[in-house]
């Protein structure tokens, strides 16, 4: 297998067709922020891309964009927290795919904060369930589409957060589920790598523009699956303090973009990274270097 892959990527160093051209790609809340750009990247790259997120609109929106410019996409929304839901993703996007599945990538995924002696069971349960739980089950339904020996490319990138690698005040709960999905990586790169060449990687990302950073006074909420709703963002206050600092942290003085973070995604779910498996790769611009 190691021979036919490296024949393979040697073979291809042009990619005429595209860095993942002919590959079947399930990235979760791509219906906007970093998850869109990462599918209208994989889309330009040549895969097939489902699109997944809880707004059937935003979601429907991405994939008629990515068709309408000559790529191929279909929307397949629904809520991550429920279980028959992500059997249903992983049935239509094998469909969609003729039979297979080649990248998932785990980015759905939203914040609750709250220092911990006023964090309740609810914020700590929804966290650790659309970050952690979510993933294992989607990963463990498309089982069957990974451990295959076809000579094809598979891959699995989760996204984590500088959060789980070096904590953040308010944030035990995110930062629980984040660093879990580090251990949850290396663990399946070691289950599913040996027997069936399956990449398995985490991206941890830094301080990256989304609504997830944005001031939370501009009024973002997502809303659990009981119906409660849940303001994001960074209070104004917060993040007028980093714009002071000049984000001084950071070496590059600046945030990055969601083009940037999903630019990294595909890098990982390319093959100019074909020998990269079980690693936490650190996009923060030099912050926490």
């Amino acid at each position: 297998m190691a021979a036919q892959r490296a024949q393979q990527i040697s073979g291809h160093l042009n990619y005429p067709k595209g860095l993942l051209a002919g590959q079947v790609a399930i990235i979760t809340g791509s219906g906007q922020g970093i998850g869109a750009e990462a599918a209208r990247l994989f889309a330009n790259e040549g895969a097939s891309v489902v699109v997944q997120d809880i707004d059937a609109g935003k979601a429907q929106s991405v994939a008629k964009a990515i068709n309408e410019n000559g790529g191929r996409a279909i929307a397949i929304a629904g809520d991550m927290f429920d279980a028959k839901y992500i059997e249903e993703l992983v049935k239509k996007a094998a469909e969609f795919g003729n039979g297979k599945i080649h990248i998932i990538v785990n980015n759905a995924g939203f914040t609750w904060d709250a220092v911990i002696h006023k964090m309740t069971d609810k914020q700590w349960d929804a966290i650790l369930g659309i970050h952690s739980t979510a993933p294992f089950r989607l990963v463990r339904a498309a089982a069957p589409y990974f451990r295959v020996k076809d000579g094809e490319p598979r891959c699995i990138i989760n996204i984590s957060s500088t959060s789980g690698v070096n904590g953040n005040a308010g944030q035990t709960n995110y930062a629980m589920a984040k660093a879990g999905v580090t251990g949850f990586s290396k663990a399946l790169a070691k289950e599913w790598g040996p027997q069936f060449g399956v990449r398995v990687n985490t991206i941890a990302f830094g301080f990256i523009q989304t609504r997830l950073t944005a001031a939370k006074e501009d009024g973002a909420t997502i809303t659990t699956p009981d119906g409660q709703k849940v303001a994001l963002g960074i209070p104004q206050k917060q993040g007028d303090a980093n714009k002071d600092a000049g984000y001084a942290d950071i070496p590059l003085r600046r945030p990055g973009t969601a083009t940037e973070a999903a630019s990294s995604i595909l890098a990982v779910a390319s093959p100019l990274f074909s020998y990269v498996n079980g690693q936490t790769i650190m996009v923060t611009g030099g912050r926490n270097a």
